[in-house]
């Protein structure tokens, strides 16, 4: 933007640097005025929070609602509004450049960013708390992208350049232990933890307005003049007339000088990207192909989560299973004939493959899972052919791959804002939480704007450009990458289940997805920049040590691994299919057929008691994950050596590559500033509370929610969270609630029910500890939990929670247990053995919510009940029992219900209260007139009940002295 020099008098002129110098002593006036006049005025209410008393406080404590420190906040930042919106202006005349929109970006950005600012200064929590956490998650957000950005677009400014990744970096490296701190004090309860936090969040205001203060060394070649053009300064005008402001640059050099200089040139990969322009019509390529990528994979996720419905409802296996087998449609490549006729109709095989989507219309099971089934079919082969088209044109090729694998980024996010559930699957629909409609929209439009490209040819590359490797050695790599990526990473909290242990959190939890999404991100990145990197023998052994930690270990170390695999697998991807396209079509149907068998592994190490050669693979986790790591050593084995002529081909589109390059990396700055709003939002608040605390009430349930799939195949976590709510249930235990598997989605519902309900979750053994899953929710918080795997020789394991809740003060152990099968009498004879000493062991009250295959008075029954335990049967009385029990001691039993499921799942939920402090009653039962009404279960469930729920068996609850 070139100055444009008008004859008059200059009224007034200032070097530029005083914007910055202006903004930063106002901002740091806003903050530092407050906390003194806080501390002056307020100290002991600002230091207090909900756990204990501290003597240092946190920023939001400080700026609150307290008069005047808020007034004296408000003022200041009212007045940092001027000399910021000049800066921003500032900084994009400098950095404004005729061939890159990206300044323009960050100059969007930065006036965002400052509107936002504006909206969480004025309208505080307390005003409106909803829109003061939207403005404030808008700024949080807006940081990444404009701190970046104006990396990126630094001038050549040595010392400027120093100070601001000196300020950026130290910024991004307090958030870690601001995060540390939080969740000390916020989930742990650390004294002190809170003062700490506080500092680190005091540092952030610091190096964030500090980032910006270093503007002054770059401003100071600006000098800001206001010159007079109508004399009106001399009173010769009897108008007012308007100042003009000129900025003059008065560096020796311009701005296309220093562009020009080699110093100033960026000639690494990521300069490029950024560095190249933008055209509205290729983003919008680059973001049709990557929801393309998205239905991709929601619909191939979905897959074997519609095939689980038969065989779970079967006990066995119900023939159904074979659909798994549609994903080697893509043998149909290696005819001549029928490829050129795939290829030449790709948009047909992809409007097709919609079928997938549509599948929520179909009521019945079998045709929805057959719909489902000829969408994954097709939409295996549309990529595979698409990827086949484009094996000549290696920006093309590169740039669809890409797509496919931010796709799974894409379909993880969503996952992460819908609490594992994919808005766009077939057993969803709006009732449930479903935006199957609108999914279905886009997929339409995406697809006509990705398959726009006419002239497609038969595809394939030239027979001097084939690799000399075995074409198989090439499938085995896709299909070890395959299978990673959707056991693993198709939802971001499956590999936090891998290393989750219990209370106290000594891992990630669930809204600690963000760094997995992140690490999948990085990887794409570095698939996309260094791709040289990824494909060494090194990245692979490294990918392979982060295997076995995640294999072995737990808590923050095993998620360490976990994170490294995760980047490995999301870099490799487009080596390793690029390589899959040379070595010619069969590769892809091999491939597929491949990862087929290994997600049949992948059930075999949990449901062996339920398949042929079961036993064979019974619990070993281990062998899967070997062998997709040697299926991905083979696929880095089998990857081409660049010949002269692929090194002149790659050079010849390094530009194109670089510029489609720069769209897919805006698309994953997008993605993770979502994901980062998402992790905010899902933050566990830990401040729950229980129904009827006067009465010092736990109303305790156990329920089998038969892996979150209802009757009709529809999920049903939101009719489970309705009827729990209903039912002013405290404590619950779910059982059959392991759903992170291929065959399952890789769901967990414990999430939802325990983010929607207020309340502490223990997800129970994770998916490696082979168990069909054992959770617990409570409104209390849980101070210690243990996970144990109970003796089982012959059958299934049985997962059991052992945990210690603080109920009001005092201290009552929960477990939770689900034991072995009917066919398994051994098995059982020892799980009620180990379960009766560990009940037996506990000094303090408990609650047993169980599944025990046993009848009342018989078998085992009496080592779960009676001196072997010291446990107690909530109702003797109750002689219609097989599966669900509730056992208690040392604690007051006040009444007992069973409640009918619907068509939730295939059992009811069964529910006890108890009065906490007052010790264990007869068994005398009472009516209903002489209960406290807060000792009551609710009525609505009398009677024919609601949505198909009430007291059945005998109709009514029961009540005890």
């Amino acid at each position: 933007m070139a100055p444009k020099f008008r004859e008059g008098d200059a009224v007034v002129a200032f070097s530029g640097k005083w914007v910055s110098w202006v903004h930063t002593v106002v901002a740091y006036s806003a903050f530092i005025g407050a906390l003194v006049t806080g501390l002056s005025l307020h100290y002991k209410k600002i230091v207090e929070n909900e756990y204990y008393v501290e003597w240092f406080p946190s920023v939001s404590a400080t700026i609150g609602d307290r008069y005047p420190e808020r007034a004296i906040f408000q003022f200041f930042i009212a007045m940092t509004s001027g000399p910021r919106f000049l800066l921003v202006l500032l900084w994009y005349i400098l950095t404004a450049r005729s061939n890159s929109n990206l300044p323009k970006v960050v100059a969007g950005v930065g006036v965002f960013r400052t509107l936002s600012c504006g909206g969480w200064t004025y309208v505080t929590s307390t005003d409106d708390h909803g829109w003061h956490d939207i403005f404030m998650i808008s700024y949080l957000v807006a940081t990444l992208p404009w701190t970046l950005g104006c990396l990126a677009l630094s001038p050549n400014n040595t010392k400027a350049l120093k100070y601001r990744k000196l300020m950026a970096g130290s910024f991004f490296g307090t958030l870690v232990p601001l995060v540390y701190f939080f969740i000390q004090h916020k989930i742990h309860k650390v004294p002190g933890a809170y003062t700490i936090y506080a500092f680190f969040e005091w540092a952030l205001v610091l190096f964030d307005v500090g980032f910006d203060a270093v503007t002054a060394l770059d401003f100071e070649g600006f000098e800001l003049v206001v010159r007079d053009l109508n004399g009106s300064s001399r009173g010769n005008s009897k108008q007012v007339a308007d100042d003009v402001l000129e900025k003059e640059y008065v560096h020796n050099k311009s701005i296309s000088e220093l562009e020009d200089s080699p110093a100033f040139r960026k000639d690494k990969p990521i300069g490029n990207v950024f560095g190249s322009g933008l055209l509205w019509t290729e983003a919008l390529d680059a973001t049709a192909d990557v929801y393309n990528g998205y239905v991709f994979w929601s619909m191939l996720t979905s897959l074997g989560l519609t095939v689980w419905y038969f065989p779970l409802w079967h006990m066995g296996i119900s023939g159904y299973e074979v659909m798994v087998m549609c994903t080697v449609s893509p043998f149909l490549l290696v005819n001549t004939s029928m490829r050129s006729l795939i290829i030449r109709n790709v948009r047909l095989v992809h409007f097709v493959s919609l079928s997938g989507l549509l599948a929520f219309l179909v009521i019945t099971p079998e045709i929805r899972l057959f719909a489902v089934g000829l969408g994954v079919s097709m939409s295996c082969l549309a990529w595979s052919a698409t990827w086949y088209a484009e094996g000549s044109r290696v920006t093309r090729l590169e740039s669809r791959i890409l797509a496919w694998s931010i796709g799974l980024i894409a379909s993880t996010t969503a996952k992460f804002a819908f609490w594992t559930n994919n808005p766009i699957w077939p057993i969803m629909h709006a009732e449930n939480g479903g935006w199957n409609k609108l999914g279905l929209v886009l997929a339409v439009l995406a697809i006509l704007r990705s398959t726009k490209v006419p002239n497609y040819t038969p595809g394939g590359v030239d027979l001097a450009d084939r690799p000399q490797t075995s074409s198989s050695l090439a499938s085995l790599g896709l299909a070890g990458l395959l299978f990673g990526m959707h056991s693993l990473l198709s939802d971001s909290s499956t590999m936090i289940l891998w290393v989750w242990e219990g209370f106290p959190v000594r891992g990630p939890i669930a809204a600690n997805g963000v760094l997995t999404i992140a690490a999948m991100s990085g990887g794409v990145l570095l698939g996309m920049f260094y791709p040289e990197l990824v494909t060494s023998w090194t990245s692979l052994l490294l990918a392979g040590v982060g295997a076995f930690i995640l294999t072995n270990h737990h808590n923050w170390f095993g998620y360490m691994g976990a994170l490294l695999l995760a980047t490995y697998l999301m870099g490799i991807a487009k080596p390793l299919i690029s390589s899959a396209v040379l070595h010619g079509p069969r590769s892809f149907g091999l491939g597929f057929l491949v990862y087929n068998v290994m997600v049949l592994a992948h059930v075999w190490v949990v449901a062996y008691a339920f398949v042929p050669g079961g036993p064979l693979m019974r619990e070993h986790t281990d062998w899967v994950m070997t062998a997709t790591v040697l299926f991905l050593a083979a696929g880095v084995y089998a990857l081409p050596k660049a010949a002269n002529g692929s090194k002149r081909r790659a050079r010849s589109t390094k530009n194109t590559l670089n510029r489609s390059a720069s769209y897919y990396t805006y698309v994953l700055l997008l993605i993770q500033l979502t994901v980062l709003a998402i992790s905010y939002l899902r933050f566990p608040t830990n401040d729950y509370v229980p129904y009827h605390r006067d009465e010092k009430v736990i109303t305790a349930g156990i329920w089998t929610i038969h892996f979150s799939l209802d009757n009709d195949m529809w999920s049903s976590e939101r009719r489970a969270r309705d009827l729990i709510k209903e039912l002013e249930v405290d404590v619950i235990g779910l059982l059959e609630s392991d759903l992170q598997r291929i065959i399952m989605g890789n769901r967990d519902t414990t999430q939802y029910l325990a983010e929607d309900l207020g309340m502490y979750v223990d997800y129970g053994p994770g998916p490696n500890k082979h168990t069909w899953g054992a959770a617990l929710l409570s409104k209390f918080p849980i101070i210690n939990s243990t996970h144990h795997l109970l003796p089982s020789p012959v059958g299934e394991l049985a997962p059991a929670i052992h945990a210690t809740l603080d109920a009001y003060g005092e201290l009552v152990d929960v477990v939770v247990f689900h034991s072995g099968q009917d066919e398994d009498p051994e098995d059982r004879r020892l799980q009620s053995e180990y379960l009766a000493r560990l009940m037996r062991e506990s000094p303090r009250p408990l609650i047993l919510l169980s599944y025990l295959v046993v009848k009342p008075g018989e078998g085992n029954y009496h080592t779960y009940v009676g001196d072997k335990s010291g446990m107690k049967d909530i109702d003797p009385s109750d002689w219609d029992r097989w599966c669900e029990y509730i056992l208690y001691k040392g604690i007051r039993r006040s009444g007992y219900a069973r409640v009918s499921r619907s068509t939730i799942t295939d059992t009811e939920l069964q529910v006890g209260k108890f009065i906490v402090g007052q010790p264990e009653s007869s068994n005398e039962q009472i009516s209903e007139g002489q209960v406290p009404e807060g000792l009551r279960f609710p009525s609505m469930f009398r009677g024919q009940g609601v949505r198909d729920h009430r007291y059945h068996v005998f109709d009514e609850p029961r009540y005890f002295v």
